[in-house]
């Protein structure tokens, strides 16, 4: 497994970037360091860029982020979430499962994903059609799954089908590995719970998102995000190639300091074919 230490190494081979944010791009506060310059090298180059992000908030939401932390709207195409994907499809209400009222488990920063009104927030479980799950409330407890279990327990006994917002198990916010959605949804399954999850790895939310950047073949973009359940098996569905960042969640599971060969056994375990890793997004 080849590891390459800057993103100029791949511009020969691909005109069309899939950024993910959280853990490549970011670290939950700021941009990592050597992030911007890299992406400005990218553009120089010609090249197209999308991020993707499993973050269970729209995409307006995110691009407010990303600003409020100084990076560049020139830098990038647009942006593609799972939290605008979850709103589109209540809009739609193309699938019956998720229409009308929902009872909500997340923090309201989250709410944009109801954004017009597509969904009914109610307190009450017993009113509702089914479970919004955007992820664990800050004020509930970030790091566990267990101050939610009480609720998540009423709603499958309910029989509430959940809408999570979020796949993701974890994301590095900081330096501190959090919880997010996909967590809870692995309780509400043991529970006996159905469960839709949207964004990555589903191929369906790699469509919108190429969108964002038209005009190049699929064997022209390469996909690149720290998470191989998520985004290196999302992309390697889409058809498209995906590169192993070894930044956010990687690092905080194997370190900084990795080989090659580390790299490459990690991805046969996790069942993933990257087409080589990357040290992280810079120059």
């Amino acid at each position: 497994m080849k590891i390459l230490e800057s993103i100029t190494e791949t511009f020969a081979d691909y005109d069309g970037y899939v950024l993910d944010l959280w853990g490549v791009v970011h670290d939950g506060r700021k941009p990592y360091p050597g992030v911007p310059e890299a992406l400005a090298a990218m553009r120089a180059a010609g090249k197209r860029i999308a991020f993707l992000t499993n973050a269970p908030r729209r995409a307006w939401f995110i691009q407010t982020m990303l600003d409020g932390m100084g990076l560049d709207r020139a830098l990038y195409d647009g942006i593609m979430s799972s939290g605008e994907a979850t709103w589109l499809l209540l809009k739609a209400q193309s699938d019956p499962r998720f229409v009308g009222r929902a009872y909500h488990i997340g923090p309201d920063r989250d709410l944009s994903v109801v954004d017009d009104g597509v969904a009914e927030l109610v307190p009450d479980i017993g009113a509702a059609n089914f479970l919004l799950n955007t992820g664990p409330d800050p004020d509930r407890g970030p790091k566990s799954v267990e101050p939610y279990r009480t609720d998540l327990a009423a709603c499958a006994a309910a029989r509430l089908p959940m809408l999570c917002v979020n796949p993701d198990r974890h994301v590095m916010v900081a330096g501190e590995r959090i919880l997010c959605a996909g967590a809870l949804a692995d309780v509400y399954r043991e529970m006996g719970g159905e469960v839709l999850e949207i964004g990555k790895p589903d191929p369906a939310v790699y469509g919108p998102t190429l969108d964002l950047i038209p005009g190049i073949a699929r064997a022209r973009v390469l996909a690149v995000g720290d998470t191989p359940h998520t985004d290196l098996a999302g992309a390697a569905a889409a058809g498209i190639d995906a590169m192993w960042a070894l930044t956010g969640l990687f690092e905080f599971a194997h370190g900084r300091d990795v080989s090659p060969a580390r790299v490459a056994e990690l991805a046969a375990e996790e069942h993933v074919a990257p087409r080589a890793a990357l040290r992280a997004l810079r120059l």
